[in-house]
């Protein structure tokens, strides 16, 4: 191995403190297979690497972060034109992936985007985009997602799609004529008299060579100009097949026109109509595949459309209209009755009711009073209202929701695997039974033998179609995301829209999840010597250091009675267990019942209250005042109206539902029953309910965990997917994998049934794309000739190669026409 042969890295590397961290790093680095050479900087904080071919920069990072350390990485969006089938996408991978820099890449053919993550400083997309145009094709950076960039990839849409369009009617207007006569010699009695009279054998054969010659070389020259390249490289795709078929089916025909002596006596057919119609009737395919691959990115293009292009913002004492991109955070807004809300932010003055339909699914619009928070594309209704921009641009709640779907349909589930694995030998492979097919029929077929051996080889060429497999599940995957979006259902990972559908148990938290998360006081009831006024106005002024929902219920039943909350002198919270504390000189504690027995009080005199009160469905807490048990306190978190509607359907679907809860055992159980929930994980402190998802996974057991996304952060990574219910303009919830944007958990069971929908539909697709060439192919090569005396036409195989990514396509289209069960249902 020389010098000149080895690859040098630059990577910047985050964590080291000291020489001893240089050495760590530098020994990890040395250990990854391929590398020849390391040498670390502590004060530039970078990583000088030489490796040879069979290093890579994957290996290196991974060899880092395994030494304690962190290399500083990043991703870039591309947009690649000119990818046809899934082996365009298996070669732009490999091309990327072998950039000095790249740690991985992933090609999505339907929305013809590579997301890459690469070190930062080593690769970028300059050196990327020259790789893909290396491989034989052409990148762009990505612009972020906004109305101008969408109404610019729409245009370039139609642009392509009128352009095959045209190429379609040119082609088909030089086909017609050779496909009627052709068809009308071998059908219809007295053509060939006709034609040797009118025209003459020979002068029809030259109009025919001119004929093809033009469909093949002018609207048939993007088979060549992607498909020829592509087997000089040696990495033949589905346009280096049509061009081999197209191609073999017109020299023949050209030999036995003009020099027919060239070929066997007897051999000498022409087959200007197949190559003909070959590329024509593939262009009409392709011209369908572009119409439906535009219409699986609408759900992306219909939340573009929801953006405002312009405000009204107060400047200068004066009301004035701006372009949306011209707004800034602290901006003044004016909304009239009937406009779209341009951007986030709190309502000033003014009321009014908004339809957040687009974010939450609820067609009931919500009212929108002073300090209310307004999302930026949803309607206002009757009222005017000025509010203060607060996110604008890429950081508002609808391009957040943006981002998130296109990164989910932009996302590989596991099942591709399988495909990538397949299509990156099959065009090979189908060169190769071309050429056995060829060999075969050239030695054992009929006579003329090669005739048969040039029909049926051109047949396999043309039949195969990898572009159906490489549809199967990007386009799918597309249009259920884009559903998913329009319900209210967020998949923030698109891998879970695999694992959703396997899941057998829906767990639930219970506060703000199941319940409103507005709990409010129904029972106080004092021991002996104790005032209930005085009892509840200690409490209350040490719950206002709280931020737990039923420290907010017990402060507004203070203020409701008038009474006085004093500021408490001293507070400590006992997470899962209470808070303490010190107010106006007396000491109080206010809590569950394992927080008054570890204090030392008896409970036990509220034994019958506490029974009672956890019958229906109240959670006790008790008061201690001056070292005395002072009270019994009841609150109640009403239960979301939506929630026994979304427990029944969870259960229609066949799954089990779960309870997690803080709630002793009996409130959580009275709950329980109440709503049909089959197992409940009681009395779990903050910390335990990782432990609780996890002792519901056992026995292998999949688990799906519904929460708040605040407190229940660990719960949701824990989980096999983790499905936060955001508050309609939460929707950035990094530790979920769904984000239900309504707040409403029938959104759970919608994103069960679309996920199962839509791995349905995968499945359909993958079963009609394999079958399609597992069955075809060996038809086209003439396994039925010695059975039936059938012989697959080329023509016939390029109308069903166009028909096989079209019914893909279709299939996956027809997601857009899910149907929940709650839909039209209001509550």
């Amino acid at each position: 191995m020389t010098a000149t042969t080895l690859r040098t890295l630059d990577i910047p590397v985050l964590g080291m403190t000291c020489a001893s961290c240089v050495g760590r790093v530098e020994k990890a680095i040395r250990a990854a297979p391929g590398v020849k050479s390391a040498t670390v900087n502590l004060a530039a904080e970078r990583a000088r690497v030489e490796m040879d071919d069979a290093g890579s920069a994957a290996a290196v990072t991974q060899a880092i972060r395994s030494a304690g350390y962190e290399p500083i990485e990043h991703t870039i969006e591309l947009n690649i034109s000119g990818m046809t089938c899934a082996s365009c996408v298996g070669r732009v991978e490999r091309a990327l992936r072998t950039s000095p820099g790249v740690l991985d890449a992933s090609v999505n053919l339907a929305t013809e985007r590579a997301t890459v993550r690469v070190l930062e400083g080593v690769a970028d997309a300059h050196t990327l985009k020259e790789a893909v145009a290396k491989a034989g094709y052409t990148a762009e950076a990505a612009s972020a997602p906004d109305a101008t960039s969408e109404d610019r990839e729409q245009a370039s849409r139609a642009a392509e799609i009128r352009g095959l369009g045209r190429a379609v009617a040119v082609a088909g207007a030089a086909t017609l004529p050779l496909f009627v006569i052709e068809m009308g010699l071998h059908f219809v009695p007295g053509a060939h008299g006709w034609l040797m009279d009118s025209i003459g054998m020979t002068p029809w054969r030259i109009i025919s060579f001119v004929l093809a010659t033009f469909v093949l070389f002018v609207p048939g020259l993007r088979f060549y100009r992607k498909g020829v390249p592509n087997l000089v490289r040696l990495t033949p795709d589905m346009n280096s097949l049509v061009v081999l078929g197209a191609t073999a089916a017109w020299a023949f025909s050209t030999i036995a026109t003009f020099v027919p002596q060239w070929l066997p006596a007897g051999t000498a057919n022409v087959y200007f109509e197949a190559a003909a119609v070959i590329v024509t009737l593939i262009l009409v395919g392709r011209w369908f595949e572009a119409r439906a691959k535009g219409q699986t990115s609408q759900a992306i293009r219909r939340l573009m459309t929801l953006q405002a292009k312009t405000a009204r913002v107060e400047r200068d004492g004066s009301e004035v209209e701006l372009p949306i991109d011209q707004v800034t955070p602290g901006d003044v807004v004016v909304v009239r009755p009937g406009e779209r809300v341009p951007v986030d932010g709190l309502v000033l003055s003014g009321a009014s009711f908004v339809d957040e339909s687009m974010l939450t699914g609820e067609p009931i619009p919500v009212e929108k009073v002073e300090g209310g928070k307004v999302v930026g594309g949803t309607i206002n209704t009757t009222g005017a209202f000025r509010f203060r921009a607060e996110k604008v641009g890429s950081e508002t709640v609808l391009a957040q929701i943006v981002r998130m779907v296109e990164a989910a349909q932009g996302a590989k589930l596991p099942i591709q695997a399988l495909v990538d694995k397949v299509t990156g030998w099959f065009v090979p492979a189908v060169i190769a039974i071309a050429v056995l097919t060829f060999g075969v029929w050239l030695a054992f077929g009929p006579h003329p033998a090669l005739g048969f051996a040039l029909v049926n080889a051109v047949a396999v060429l043309i039949i195969a179609c990898p572009c159906a497999m490489g549809l199967a599940t990007p386009t799918s995957i597309m249009v259920g995301t884009g559903r998913a979006a329009e319900l209210g259902v967020l998949f923030r990972k698109g891998e879970a829209l695999q694992a959703l559908q396997g899941v057998e148990v829906v767990a639930f938290d219970k506060t703000g999840t199941l319940t409103e998360g507005r709990p409010r006081l129904t029972d106080l009831t004092v021991a002996a010597g104790f005032i209930e006024d005085e009892v509840l106005s200690l409490v209350a002024a040490l719950e206002t250091r709280s931020e737990h929902p039923i420290a907010r219920a017990i402060i507004q039943a203070a203020e409701t009675r008038s009474l006085a909350v004093p500021e408490p002198e001293v507070f400590s919270s006992r997470p899962g267990f209470g808070a303490e504390g010190r107010v106006a000189g007396r000491a109080v504690q206010v809590g569950a019942d394992r927080l008054m027995i570890g204090l030392g009080h008896d409970v036990s005199a509220f034994a019958d209250q506490a029974e009672r009160l956890g019958e229906e469905g109240k959670s006790p807490l008790y008061a201690g005042i001056d070292g005395r048990l002072a009270a019994i306190i009841a609150v109640a978190d009403p239960i979301r109206a939506t929630t026994p509607a979304a427990i029944a359907a969870i259960h229609a679907l066949g799954l089990k539902v779960a309870m997690i809860t803080g709630d002793n055992r009996r409130t959580a159980e009275a709950v329980a029953r109440h709503l049909g929930i089959d197992e409940v994980r009681a009395e779990v402190l903050p910390d335990g309910k990782v432990e609780a998802v996890r002792a519901l996974q056992a026995g292998g057991r999949r688990v799906a965990f519904v929460g708040d996304g605040v407190n229940d952060a660990p719960a949701l990574a824990a989980a096999d997917v983790g499905l936060a219910v955001g508050g309609g303009t939460d929707v950035a919830i990094e530790s979920a994998d769904v984000v239900l944007t309504g707040g409403d958990l029938r959104g759970a069971m919608n994103a069960i049934a679309l996920s199962r929908a839509t791995m349905r539909n995968i499945r359909q697709n993958l079963v009609w794309a394999f079958g399609y060439n597992v069955v075809l192919i060996p038809v086209a090569a003439g396994l039925l000739f010695p059975v039936f005396g059938w012989v697959l036409s080329p023509m016939l195989a390029a109308g069903a190669m166009a028909l096989s990514s079209v019914s893909v396509l279709t299939n996956a289209l027809r997601l857009r026409g899910f149907k929940t069960r709650f839909e039209g249902v209001q509550t």
